[in-house]
């Protein structure tokens, strides 16, 4: 790519990023054109669909999130590391209102431009929580697909400006229920297995 289209590329980037923190995903891809100054075919021949845009601006966010899974799994125990990449995902997900529910969508539908990063995230959780179920820490019937709806469901909560305050307690109490030793925690049994 010549300088010049990286340059215009990182530019729509920073705006679209800035647009999407203040309004949500479903902000008008006009609106982050007019606001980059360029025209709208120029941003679409850029990011042809919105998801596109979202996926080269999320990229980068998806591999940080999977790096701290990779961390977290060599230097805490098996509960806080699931805790601490459990907390920083629902963290993430909530700074660009509405994500969630095309994070949701992606999962399940291969043709997104959002579904590579999303299963790489949900095996990233996945091998955390599978180390914290070995060690005897975690609850069994529950997968990394369950994990991922979890993240999903309380960052839903972080974006209804209602409920938002309830959130990091809620964070607790679904802790509480995922991880064994927690107080509240659900008991493990050794004859469940994980839900496919």
């Amino acid at each position: 790519m010549r300088a010049d289209a990286r340059k215009n590329r990182d530019h729509l980037l920073a705006v679209a990023g800035a647009a999407l923190t203040e309004q949500g995903v479903d902000v008008s891809l006009r609106d982050i054109a007019r606001k980059a100054d360029v025209g709208l075919a120029t941003l679409l021949r850029h990011f042809p669909t919105r998801e596109a845009l979202l996926e080269a601006l999320l990229h980068t966010s998806f591999e940080e999130l999977t790096a701290k899974a990779a961390e977290f799994e060599t230097s805490n125990s098996p509960e806080d590391a699931l805790l601490s990449w459990l907390r920083d995902c629902i963290a993430w997900t909530t700074e660009y209102r509405g994500v969630t529910v095309l994070m949701a969508a992606a999962i399940e539908d291969t043709e997104s431009a959002l579904h590579a990063s999303c299963v790489t995230l949900r095996a990233a959780g996945a091998r955390l929580l599978s180390r914290a179920q070995e060690a005897g820490v975690a609850r069994r019937d529950i997968d990394g697909a369950d994990l991922f709806a979890l993240v999903a469901m309380l960052a839903w909560l972080g974006d209804q400006p209602s409920l938002a305050p309830r959130a990091d307690r809620l964070v607790d109490v679904v802790a509480g229920a995922i991880l064994t030793n927690q107080e509240g925690g659900a008991p493990t049994s050794e004859a469940s297995t994980p839900v496919p």
